[in-house]
């Protein structure tokens, strides 16, 4: 019976670790002194083995338990953005309750610089990130872009701004297709996006009408730029080289940044792209009627003058100016519905008929592919589209063959030619050496295909 007073030991704490330690390797020897030499048999030396090996585990976890523990690391919460999107309607006010913060907060960081005052510059979509730690609001993060971002760091009483910019990956891509119905599909089928589609047209907008003239078996080759960030693709680049055969005519543009630092599409002796005119001022689609005259009216039903061409389009398609101008008139009557008059120069007339609304007023200034109002059928028309006139010197004239008597296009200065041949040199040949490779590959799908 334990003494009165004295408290009961487990077996791993009844003596001090210490001494278990110093048992623990004089021990140790003893069992290994224990062990049989090399005349023993394996059965003796089994037998020696056993207790030892058991003894030597009786003491190990009492030699364990005697290490130090190790210290516990104090955790210390790092702090982190919490973000909100600038919603329709919003203004700092309500982007800063909803942070929980108040007018003070907003009033500190817009007047603490000139640069910060450009904070209340905000749209939707955008994202502003908040920085807090224990509960104090220290920074403001405005993200206006993938690739660009305003910092405002509090300072004491202060916000010091800062801008953050990112650079895009830049990768050149290829691609080309042969027109089976459309251009948009056939663009489509290789992979481009709607806008570089688009702007494929644009760039041969002034040669090309993409409505009337592209065929099946017209071809077209493309050197464009993809931008990513972050290994993925969020923007599409520049066309920097295309080629487009349209009826066996082959028209080719490259990208070019002038010593002015002007950039602009060239032929390959460096003449513009950019005609006085758009040979479609839409983007392409359909057409319902030609120059005609002596044409059955639709409404009407009965022959009347068709002097211009008529593009079937859906309700809402943006029509452009078909070239620099000022609108003369913009109105509505009941033939002609909503329409634009567009002078340019002294000589040439524009009109613009049946538009569902008008984007320009009388008197204003317009660049060439402006939008000046969408497609509909106001006035007399039998259906969405737009009626498309061009007048010289007040005469109608057929737009789809006056164009091409029109002055030529500018070309670049003599000057600047050899630089522009330095630069677009490379371009022509990766075009047509990934061209040729195009070709050969469809070549020998087409071969395979007959076997």
């Amino acid at each position: 019976m334990p003494r009165r007073g004295a408290t009961k030991l487990s077996e791993s704490t009844a003596y001090p670790k210490k001494n278990l330690l110093i048992a623990g390797a004089l021990l140790l020897p003893l069992l290994l002194l224990l062990l049989p030499g090399e005349q023993a048999t394996d059965e003796a030396a089994a037998d020696v083995t056993q207790p030892a090996v058991a003894m030597v585990e009786q003491a190990l976890p009492v030699i364990i338990e005697s290490k130090a523990p190790e210290p516990q690391l104090e955790v210390i919460p790092v702090p982190e953005w919490q973000d909100t999107q600038v919603r329709n309607g919003d203004n700092l006010s309500l982007i800063f309750q909803r942070m929980g913060l108040n007018d003070g907060d907003v009033y500190k960081v817009v007047n603490s610089s000139k640069e910060a005052g450009k904070l209340t510059q905000i749209f939707p979509g955008q994202t502003m990130s908040f920085l807090f730690e224990n509960g104090e609001f220290l920074a403001l993060k405005h993200v206006k872009s993938p690739l660009e971002s305003v910092v405002y760091q509090r300072d004491g009483g202060h916000f010091n701004v800062e801008k953050l910019i990112r650079e895009p990956e830049v990768q050149r891509t290829f691609a080309g297709a042969e027109i089976k119905s459309s251009l948009f599909l056939a663009g489509q089928e290789a992979g481009l996006s709607h806008s570089t589609i688009m702007e494929l047209a644009n760039i041969f907008g002034g040669v090309i009408d993409f409505v009337l003239d592209p065929r099946v078996g017209d071809t077209f080759n493309v050197l464009y730029e993809d931008l990513y960030l972050d290994g993925e693709k969020f923007e599409d680049g520049n066309i920097l080289a295309v080629a487009f055969t349209n009826q066996d005519k082959l028209y080719t543009a490259y990208r070019y940044v002038d010593s002015n630092n002007k950039v602009g599409y060239y032929n390959p002796e460096g003449v513009s792209m950019r005609k006085a005119f758009l040979r479609a001022p839409l983007d392409f689609t359909r057409v319902s009627s030609n120059f005609n005259m002596r044409r059955l009216h639709p409404v009407l039903k009965h022959t009347r003058p068709h002097r211009g061409t008529d593009y079937a389009a859906p309700t809402g398609t943006p029509v452009y100016a078909a070239g620099d101008g000022r609108v003369v008139e913009a109105g509505y009557t009941s033939a002609n519905g909503n329409y634009v008059f567009i002078q340019h120069g002294q000589q040439y007339t524009t009109k613009y008929l049946h538009l569902n609304k008008r984007a320009v007023k009388t008197n204003q200034k317009v660049t060439q592919q402006q939008v000046i109002g969408w497609v509909g059928s106001t006035g007399l028309a039998s259906g969405p589209h737009l009626h498309y006139e061009f007048l010289v010197n007040g005469v109608h004239r057929n737009p789809r063959t006056i164009l091409q008597k029109l002055p030529q296009a500018k070309s670049l200065d003599k000057k600047e030619m050899p630089r522009f041949l330095e630069h677009t040199s490379p371009l022509g040949t990766q075009l047509a050496s990934l061209s040729q490779q195009r070709l050969a590959s469809n070549n020998s799908v087409s071969d395979s295909a007959t076997l």
